[in-house]
C-alpha cells in the first residue's frame, strides 16, 4: 500500500525505518520456532523488495538485520538454524545482485562487524554457528546460477574470515591475563583487515585501549597514529586531503 513512499530518497526515509523496526522486533522477542519461520520468509520478501534500503546510502539498517539474522544462526533450534542461515545467504545474494555481480562488500563489512559485536555480546562461536557457517557454504557450493561468477567464492572467503575473528577471540580469551600475546593476536586481526579500513581501525582501538590499561602509553599512541594514517588516506583518496599517510612520517617511519 506505502511502497511508492517507502521507496522516497532511495528507501532512505523515516517510515521505512519504522515498518524495518518492527520487522526487527519479530527477531529482538522471543518467538517459537514456527513463527520465527514466517519471520523469515516476511524478511525476504521486504529485502527483495527494498535492496536499496540495504545496499545504498547509510548502513544502518544493514548492520541491524545482519546482526539480528547472525544471533538466529546461534539459536538451539536446528530449523531456525538453517532458516536464518538461508535468509543470510539470500542477502548476499542480493547485495550481490545489486552491486551488479561485482562484490558483497557492505554484507561483509557489516557481518563481520556484527560477530565482532556478538562475541562481546551473547559470547558466539560455538557448533552451532559453526553449523550454520557450513550451511551457508554448502549454498553457494550448490547455487548453480552462481558457478560462472565469483560470488561462491566471496562467501567463502567471508565464513573463512568469520571463522578467522572467532579463534582469535577464543585465544585472546585465553590469554587475556598476558598483555603481549593478547596485543600480538590483536595486532594480526588488525592485519588481517588491511583491505576493510573500518575493521582495521577497530581492532587497532582495542589495541591501543589494552596498550593505556597497562600503562603502555606510546605503544598505544602508535595505535592511533596508524588510525589518523589510514583515515588520512582514505581522505586523500576522497580528493578531501592532499596528504595522505606521508602527513605522519615525521612522528614515526613506522608508519609506511
Amino acid at each position: 500500500t506505502f511502497q511508492r513512499q517507502l521507496q522516497q530518497s532511495d528507501c532512505q526515509n523515516a517510515l521505512m525505518k519504522k515498518v524495518f523496526d518492527t520487522h526487527m522486533l519479530f527477531l529482538q522477542i522471543n518467538q517459537s520456532a514456527a513463527a520465527l519461520k514466517h519471520v523469515f520468509a516476511a524478511l525476504r520478501l521486504f529485502v527483495g523488495k527494498f535492496p536499496s534500503a540495504f545496499f545504498q546510502g547509510q548502513a544502518d539498517l544493514c548492520g541491524s538485520l545482519c546482526y539480528e539474522i547472525l544471533k538466529c544462526c546461534n539459536h538451539r533450534s536446528r530449523s531456525t538454524q538453517t532458516e536464518a542461515s538461508a535468509l543470510l545467504y539470500f542477502f548476499m545474494r542480493k547485495n550481490f545482485e545489486f552491486n551488479k555481480q561485482k562484490s558483497i562488500v557492505r554484507s561483509h563489512l557489516q557481518l563481520i562487524k556484527g560477530v565482532s559485536q556478538l562475541i562481546a555480546d551473547a559470547g558466539i562461536g560455538g557448533s552451532r554457528f559453526q553449523h550454520s557457517l557450513a550451511i551457508i557454504n554448502n549454498f553457494a557450493n550448490g547455487d548453480k546460477q552462481m558457478k560462472n561468477v565469483n560470488f561462491p567464492a566471496e562467501v567463502k572467503d567471508l565464513t573463512k574470515r568469520i571463522r578467522t575473528v572467532l579463534m582469535a577471540t577464543a585465544q585472546m580469551k585465553e590469554h587475556e591475563k598476558d598483555p603481549e600475546m593478547l596485543v600480538d593476536l590483536q595486532y594480526s586481526l588488525a592485519n588481517s583487515y588491511a583491505s576493510t579500513p573500518e575493521l582495521r581501525r577497530t581492532w587497532l582501538e582495542s589495541m591501543a585501549k589494552i596498550h593505556a590499561r597497562n600503562g603502555d602509553l606510546s605503544e598505544a599512541a602508535m595505535c592511533y597514529i596508524h588510525i589518523a594514517a589510514l583515515i588520512a588516506e582514505y581522505l586523500k583518496r576522497k580528493g578531501l586531503f592532499s596528504m595522505g599517510w606521508p602527513a605522519f612520517l615525521s612522528i614515526t617511519p613506522n608508519i609506511k
